[in-house]
């Protein structure tokens, strides 16, 4: 088992309620929604909501099509 020193115990726990704190604030999330996200996940939500990500582009009905038929399910 890794052991942890208790400056970065506190520091974790200190950055976690942060992020808990902003993402119920920003996103509405409760703490379960929170916990339950990867930190990639929050990092989408949060870049999308500043505008950082740049619109994607659809899927043309041609390509969908052929999605639909290679994959039925």
């Amino acid at each position: 088992m890794t052991r942890f020193a208790e400056g970065e115990v506190m520091r974790f726990a200190q950055g976690a309620g942060r992020l808990a704190g902003i993402a119920g604030w920003l996103l509405g999330w409760r703490p379960d929604e929170f916990w339950r996200a990867t930190p990639a996940e929050l990092r989408a939500v949060l870049a999308a909501m500043r505008g950082e990500d740049a619109p994607i582009d659809g899927v043309d009905a041609g390509a969908l099509a052929r999605l639909m038929q290679a994959m039925p399910d």
